[in-house]
């Protein structure tokens, strides 16, 4: 298993067909390692409250998410503040064997919160850490992004799409 930031492994011989209950928060050190590798300000909190539960080979991770992240505005740099409260489930399987380069490995739609062991644990840390990114808004914005956008030159979406294009060419024509 790879060392990650916020690493919590759970060895899988000790998950039996009763549910069992792990709660996991970060740490400072890891709350920042995890804040540089994302690319946020800060992480505040994160935490997550998890029920696992083996079934032969394969873990579900069922519980809830919860962190604080200052992300960046994507327009102006300020400050974006972000609350992330969401249950998770998540399902381990064992790797699939090792594929050639280049080879293309496809997901059914069922497969997409899957997540792969090494047959000796599962990393619930990480697991929680790949869910806050992917709960995160990616194009964060600050109030004052739309004026700054705008004073910069940059169209809005309205503007910039057909309907945009036929205004712009309604406004030249009245001059």
């Amino acid at each position: 298993m790879t060392e990650t930031e916020f690493s919590r492994p759970v060895k899988l011989d000790t998950l039996g067909a009763e549910p069992r209950a792990v709660t996991i928060c970060a740490e400072e050190s890891e709350r920042q390692a995890l804040a540089k590798r994302f690319g946020l300000l800060a992480l505040d909190m994160l935490e997550a409250e998890l029920l696992l539960l083996r079934q032969d080979e394969t873990v579900s991770l069922t519980g809830r998410l919860r962190a604080r992240a200052t992300q960046a505005c994507v327009a102006t740099g300020a400050s974006v503040p972000a609350a992330i409260d969401e249950p998770l489930a998540l399902r381990f399987r064992p790797a699939p064997g090792a594929s050639a380069p280049g080879e293309e490995v496809e997901l059914d739609e069922g497969e997409l919160d899957e997540l792969f062991h090494d047959g000796a644990a599962i990393d619930t840390g990480e697991a929680a850490a790949q869910s806050l990114m992917l709960a995160l808004d990616p194009y964060p914005r600050a109030p004052e992004a739309e004026t700054a956008l705008k004073d910069a030159g940059v169209k809005s979406e309205e503007e910039a799409g057909p309907f945009g294009a036929l205004a712009g060419l309604r406004d030249k024509l009245t001059k």
